[in-house]
């Protein structure tokens, strides 16, 4: 049995919901899956604030989980507190966005993003960047309407979200298409038939990733970047996250 923690750093727990019914989809059987909600910050994700926040709702609700757990996946496109995360954690941490794009790198030379939210543009520009793959990005598209929205309305969005996944293919040149965004989650198995390439859910690749690492059960890093830091006194923090801390 394989235990997979899901961390939706946002306060929507209908989006957790969601992310969860998604992630049993694609899971493997011997998979048991939860998912927790950040316990504060914004209700979606949309700016870079909001971003920042939800870094450290997604530290502490780690911090604050008991259970038993062989890998986490960070249930947010664009994977904000990854690298802490990644830092902190004895077992290994995947992101959605982190493992969608280098799947679709391991399909084709060069892919797009699709997601909700105007601002996510150039954040997801300077993630792709910070990974070195700005080369193979062919494009980033959005449409009006944010992931929340999306979430609460999907069928509403479907036909704004395959015009921007064919002007990927047809206009950017892109070999595989993402669609991004815990609020979409779901949404490819959907839109796949009306699109020319193939078409990735963020949740899928951040499952079957989690599931493939936690098999191998590698060790935690004892030096460099990723060792677990030096203690430190905190204040003003949880007491289970001053505790992990410290």
């Amino acid at each position: 049995m394989t235990d997979i923690l899901l961390i939706n750093p946002n306060t929507t727990s209908s989006i957790t919901d969601l992310v969860l019914k998604t992630a049993k989809r694609f899971a493997s059987k011997g998979t048991k899956l939860r998912a927790v909600t950040g316990a504060f910050g914004p209700r979606y994700i949309a700016s870079r604030v909001g971003y920042a926040i939800a870094g450290h709702a997604a530290v502490d609700a780690f911090a604050n989980d008991r259970g038993r757990k062989d890998a986490v996946v960070l249930a947010c496109f664009g994977d904000p507190g990854l690298a802490a995360l990644k830092e902190i954690a004895k077992v290994p941490v995947v992101g959605m966005a982190d493992a969608s794009i280098l799947q679709a790198c391991a399909m084709g030379n060069r892919f797009s993003i699709v997601t909700g939210g105007e601002r996510w543009q150039s954040m997801l520009e300077e993630f792709v960047a910070s990974h070195g793959l700005s080369s193979r990005l062919a494009s980033i598209r959005t449409v009006a309407p944010t992931g929340a929205d999306i979430a609460r309305k999907p069928e509403a969005a479907m036909a704004l979200l395959a015009k921007g996944c064919t002007a990927c293919v047809r206009e950017d040149g892109a070999d595989v298409v993402i669609l991004g965004g815990a609020g979409l989650a779901g949404l490819a198995a959907k839109l796949k038939d009306a699109v020319d390439a193939p078409l990735l859910d963020g949740v899928a690749c951040a499952i079957s990733m989690a599931e493939a690492l936690a098999k191998q059960k590698p060790a935690k890093a004892k030096s460099g970047a990723l060792a677990l830091p030096a203690p430190v006194d905190s204040v003003g923090l949880s007491p289970a996250l001053t505790k992990l801390l410290g």
